[in-house]
């Protein structure tokens, strides 16, 4: 018989790897209920994400985090490019059987679960975009400071305060210390840095300078245009890389798009207010139908 105390949380959940395509793929999963498999974002691995948030997704669903190719506690060939991330999480949905899936992605890892999405809609039942920007032109862009602190060899508590959350906000710094301690107390970590040349590919992969998230042919715009599949795009009001201002700009566009906006909050709402984002996210499964 299973106690509390026995309980698989984000914090004990154990490194599982499955052996796909020539790589191991890294993953965690527990919780129950439908399948949700979480992209991560630039830099990031499965440690990245706060517990509390995970946790409390897992009241509802059986969360599966997961380490990119080459990244983390994964073996192969990083990239950062959308098909290669993408392509990963196919092959790690296939090979673990998940079937139909709730796919999330936060920032750069909103593009790969956006591109599967596009790639393979039959596997997906809804989307989640966290703190991330849609498909094409930008309508305002990122602000100057994100990258210069993004590209840093470390990351200060300041650093962490401009890159996640609201820097000039004294609750949303409060709220962001709560969360990296958060984040600090799983055991046994290893310091998994991502190569520094693999996170400067990615800001010149882009053919199109004038967006992260470039669409030449609008494939992906054509797509989020005509689905029925619901979509849940959560940021915060002053995301320094990805305003939520792109969002709005779709509100008449993507027929099944949600857009939800946390106030004092910077490009990590989901650690900002993680029971809210994650009640928000039940909520928005809950009561938008799959296709």
């Amino acid at each position: 018989m299973t106690t509390a105390t026995d309980e698989v949380t984000a914090l004990t959940a154990p490194n599982r790897t499955v052996d796909v395509d020539g790589r191991t793929l890294a993953y965690r999963t527990f919780g129950t209920g439908p399948n949700l498999v979480l992209c991560i974002r630039l830099r990031g691995t499965m440690d990245s994400w706060d517990p509390l948030f995970l946790d409390k997704l897992a009241e509802h669903f059986t969360v599966t985090v997961f380490d990119y190719s080459g990244l983390g506690y994964s073996t192969g060939q990083p990239s950062y490019g959308k098909t290669d991330m993408a392509k990963d999480v196919n092959d790690l949905v296939d090979a673990l059987d998940l079937g139909r899936v709730i796919i999330g992605g936060w920032s750069l890892g909103g593009f790969a679960a956006m591109v599967f999405t596009a790639l393979h809609p039959e596997k997906v039942s809804h989307l989640l975009a966290i703190g991330t920007m849609p498909p094409g032109l930008m309508v305002k862009p990122s602000e100057d400071l994100f990258f210069p602190t993004a590209m840093k060899p470390q990351y200060s508590v300041d650093d962490e305060y401009i890159l996640f959350f609201e820097p000039n906000s004294a609750r949303s710094r409060a709220l962001g210390d709560a969360s990296l301690a958060r984040i600090a107390e799983r055991t046994h970590v290893t310091d998994l840095a991502t190569p520094a040349e693999v996170f400067n590919d990615s800001l010149i992969a882009s053919t199109d300078p004038s967006t992260p998230f470039p669409d030449p042919d609008g494939a992906y715009t054509r797509f989020f245009a005509t689905t029925d599949i619901p979509v849940l795009a959560l940021s915060g009001d002053h995301d320094l890389v990805f305003p939520v201002e792109n969002w709005y700009a779709l509100n008449d566009t993507w027929p099944t798009l949600f857009v939800a906006t946390w106030p004092e909050c910077g490009h990590g709402p989901q650690h900002q207010y993680p029971e809210m984002s994650a009640n928000l996210i039940a909520s928005f499964v809950t009561h938008t139908p799959a296709p």
